[in-house]
C-alpha cells in the first residue's frame, strides 16, 4: 500500500440538487396538509355556527308561533272556563238559607257551673246503608271527619251549706261529682270527606245526620276514656282551694258528695 492522505470526498451536485428538491417537496406537502387540516376545522366550525343559528331561529319561530297560538285560543279558554263555572253553579248551586223571623225561647235557667277542662277531639266516622251484593245500585256510604269539643266541670249549684263544715279551723267541703257539661260537634271544622251513592238511589237523607249523632257520642266516649272527669275534679279542687284560701280559710279538705239516688 502506498502511504499518504486519503482524497477528500466531493459531493455530487446532482445528488445535492435531488436532495434539495426532496426537502422542498416534503415541506410543501407538510404545508398543504396543515393547510387542509385548517380548512377542515374552519369548515366544521362554520357548519356548527350555521347549525346553531338555524336552531336558534327555529326555536324562536316555534316560541313565537306558540305565543300566537296561545293568544289565539285564549278567548276560547276564557269562554270554556266561564261556561264550566256556570254549569258548576247550575249543578251545585249555593244554598239559600232563610231563617224564620219568629224566635221561640223555650226555657231559661240560671246556672252556677264551674267549667274546669275542655277537650278538642277529632273522629272519623263511616256511615253506610244497603251495602250488600247490590250496593253499587242501592247503597249509600259516607265518611265524616268530625271535630268536636267536650267540656266538663263541677256544678256548684249542687253545693249547699250542708256540704260545708268548719272543724278545728279546717274547712271541709263535699264537692258534687264532676260531669260533662257540653259535648258537641264543631260544624265549622267538621265535613263530609267522601260520599258514594248507588246508581239507582239518591241516597239516605238521614245518613249524614245519623253520622253526626254517632260522632258526638264517640267524641264524648273518647273524652271519658281519656279521664276527662278525673281531670275536671282535680282542676276544680285546685281552683276552689285558691279561692277559699283567699277568703280566709288556711286549710281546706275536699271530699266527694255521695252519689244521688
Amino acid at each position: 500500500m502506498c502511504g499518504g492522505k486519503a482524497a477528500a470526498h466531493t459531493p455530487n451536485p446532482l445528488v445535492s440538487e435531488i436532495a434539495s428538491k426532496d426537502t422542498s417537496y416534503l415541506k410543501y406537502n407538510t404545508f398543504m396538509a396543515d393547510n387542509n387540516n385548517l380548512k377542515g376545522w374552519v369548515f366544521v366550525i362554520g357548519v356548527l355556527v350555521i347549525l346553531g343559528v338555524a336552531s336558534y331561529s327555529i326555536v324562536s319561530a316555534l316560541q313565537q308561533s306558540a305565543r300566537q297560538a296561545q293568544q289565539a285560543i285564549q278567548p276560547v279558554n276564557d269562554l270554556t272556563s266561564s261556561v264550566a263555572t256556570q254549569v258548576s253553579q247550575f249543578l251545585h248551586p249555593t244554598p239559600t238559607i232563610l231563617p224564620d223571623p219568629v224566635t221561640i225561647i223555650s226555657g231559661i235557667r240560671s246556672l252556677a257551673r264551674l267549667e274546669t277542662i275542655q277537650y278538642s277531639v277529632e273522629k272519623v266516622i263511616t256511615a253506610e246503608t244497603n251495602q250488600g251484593p247490590f250496593g253499587f245500585l242501592f247503597g249509600d256510604r259516607l265518611i265524616l271527619v268530625a271535630h268536636g269539643i267536650v267540656i266538663a266541670g263541677i256544678d256548684l249549684e249542687r253545693l249547699t251549706p250542708e256540704h260545708l263544715e268548719v272543724r278545728d279551723g279546717v274547712l271541709y267541703v263535699e264537692l258534687p261529682e264532676p260531669e260533662i257539661f257540653l259535648s258537641t260537634l264543631d260544624n265549622d271544622r267538621s265535613y263530609v270527606y267522601n260520599r258514594d251513592t248507588g246508581l239507582l238511589t239518591r241516597g239516605n237523607i238521614n245518613l249524614e245526620t245519623d253520622a253526626r249523632r254517632a260522632a258526638e257520642d264517640e267524641i264524648e266516649k273518647a273524652a271519658l276514656e281519656d279521664g276527662i272527669l278525673n281531670q275536671a275534679q282535680v282542676n276544680g279542687e285546685n281552683y276552689l282551694y285558691r279561692l277559699l284560701r283567699d277568703l280566709g280559710y288556711p286549710e281546706v279538705i275536699f271530699s266527694q258528695q255521695p252519689p244521688e239516688d
